[in-house]
C-alpha cells in the first residue's frame, strides 16, 4: 500500500506523467512493495521555493508505505526517484527532496490492514 505524491514546479505532460508512473511502479519494488497496490499523484506547476528561490525547477516527492523498510532500501529508492525525476523533468537532483512516511494503520475497501 504505497502512495507517492510528486509535487513539481514544472509542467508535467501526459507522456511524462505516464513515463514517470511506469518507472516509479518498477522502483517501488526497492521498498519491497508492488505496483499492484501503488497509488500515485502528480501536482504540477507548484510554487516551490527552494534554497531561497523559485526560478530553478524543484520537486518534492513524498512516499508513504504501510509498514517499514530498511535504510539501505530507502537509500536505493531515493537514488532511483531522483534519477527518474531528473531524467524525465530535467530537475537537478540537488533540487529534489524525497520524504518517507511509515504508516502503521492503512485502510482499504472498508477495512484496515
Amino acid at each position: 500500500m504505497p502512495f507517492i505524491n510528486t509535487k513539481t514546479s514544472t509542467p508535467v505532460s501526459k507522456e511524462k506523467e505516464t513515463a514517470i508512473k511506469e518507472k516509479l511502479g518498477n522502483a517501488i519494488s526497492l521498498l519491497g512493495k508492488s505496483e499492484n497496490w501503488l497509488m500515485i499523484n502528480f501536482e504540477e506547476n507548484c510554487r516551490l521555493w527552494f534554497k531561497g528561490n523559485k526560478s530553478e525547477p524543484s520537486a518534492m516527492v513524498e512516499i508513504a508505505l504501510f509498514g517499514k523498510a530498511t535504510s539501505s532500501q530507502y537509500d536505493k529508492m531515493t537514488e532511483s526517484v531522483c534519477e527518474i525525476i531528473s531524467s524525465e523533468l530535467q530537475i537537478d537532483p540537488s533540487r529534489i527532496y524525497v520524504k518517507y512516511e511509515e504508516v502503521e494503520h492503512w485502510g482499504f475497501s472498508g477495512f484496515n490492514f
